[in-house]
């Protein structure tokens, strides 16, 4: 692996690379990139560049189709910051239960009184809040924040209700059974305290907190750590403004949110710790590694993933190609008219894109599956 680093990436992560595996001064001279918040969508990649892997799992600032039809394949790293956010989660939690902030400020507004402890006894009753024991909270989306969120929330004594309509096996099996899980958005938020949301941002999911579900509402406070532009945020001032939403804590400032009231917006550290950038960049830097070295396909956010396994033959071709009929049969005859065998085959598919990988034992033609139509890259390992 020779990444080239286009963000400051975690120390300790870089300095765990062996040779020769290293970091490069050149991307002329990489095979790979590593990012994190750097926008990509106007930068021209090398030739040379295999994959490019996000120390993270947002991936607004990466053209994903474009890099799809140049050969890139696009990683990055869920649940590798996954904790930093649920903790942060909880801290807006208890800051929207109880007035900290207001409290806070208060005793900064007033730092100059001399007889401050008294002042203070009198003043607290203005910023008395809640206690969240007992309380409903609804967690819209169950996967590696959600799931870990809607548990602690379990452990906190919480009424817990969650939704997710792709919620998978594994995270099934994970979610504490003292979650209410719920078949409709609406079921799940109804009569909550509490709604925290844990989606991606999609096409389909844009703008999903709107006024039909903030009608559903009833004085309940609203949590979004995954991306503001979930919700519509001119629906949101008129339930922040008739009591809907009794208060908005976000995880992202943008000029219309921070303009309105009952709202606690955080300057976007929901995976700023230490341990998360160390963790996200010890992934990404492995799911590099194995796609380079053995290419296997994890976590790819454009191509489908693939286990590839041991070689277990001279070559492995890789071939990265569109999702067209009859395409294999094209691959193969090219690889069987130089006497080779193919000694294991695997093929996966993702949308309009596909990945084949050939253990193959003989000389392979790489220039003649390269020419063939709707083959967009090969290499050999």
């Amino acid at each position: 692996m020779k990444a080239y680093c286009l963000n400051k990436i975690s120390k300790i992560a870089l300095d765990g690379l062996k040779a020769p595996d290293t970091i490069v001064d050149d991307i002329n001279n990489a095979d790979s990139i590593l990012v994190r918040s750097q926008v990509m969508h106007d930068i021209s990649l090398p030739n040379s560049i295999l994959a490019v892997a996000r120390a993270g799992a947002g991936i607004n600032n990466i053209p994903v189709d474009r890099f799809a039809k140049e050969g890139i394949v696009v990683f990055n790293t869920p649940g590798a910051n996954a904790n930093a956010v649920k903790e942060l989660v909880l801290c807006g939690l208890f800051l929207a239960s109880r007035d900290i902030v207001g409290g806070s400020e208060w005793v900064k507004e007033n730092k100059d009184d001399n007889d401050i402890a008294k002042t203070a006894e009198k003043a607290k009753s203005q910023f008395a809040g809640h206690e969240i024991l007992g309380k409903s909270i609804a967690v819209i989306g169950l996967g590696a924040i959600g799931l870990i969120v809607a548990n602690a929330c379990v452990h906190l004594g919480m009424n817990v209700r969650g939704y997710d309509p792709y919620l998978t096996i594994n995270n099934a099996v994970k979610l504490s059974k003292s979650v209410n899980y719920c078949e409709k958005l609406e079921d799940a938020i109804s009569g909550a305290d509490f709604v925290t949301i844990h989606v991606p941002l999609m096409d389909s999911t844009k703008g999903m907190l709107n006024k039909k579900l903030f009608d559903v509402f009833n004085d309940t406070v609203l949590l979004n750590f995954s991306r503001d532009t979930l919700v519509n945020d001119d629906d949101l001032l008129e339930a922040l403004n008739n009591g809907k939403v009794r208060k908005y804590v976000t995880d992202f400032a943008n000029p219309k949110v921070v303009n309105m009231p009952h709202t606690l917006v955080i300057p976007h550290l929901g995976a700023s710790t230490e341990e998360a950038e160390d963790n996200c960049a010890f992934m990404a830097i492995d799911e590099l590694k194995r796609y380079l070295e053995t290419g296997s396909i994890n976590h790819s956010v454009n191509y489908p993933d693939v286990n590839c396994g041991p070689k277990e033959s001279e070559k492995r071709v890789c071939v990265l190609h569109k999702n067209i009929p009859g395409i294999i049969n094209k691959i193969t005859s090219v690889i069987s008219s130089n006497n080779s065998n193919i000694a294991n085959f695997i093929n996966k598919s993702r949308g309009e894109y596909a990945y084949s990988v050939f253990d193959v034992d003989g000389e392979v033609d790489t220039k003649a599956i390269a020419n063939l139509d709707d083959i967009i890259r090969v290499r050999v390992i």
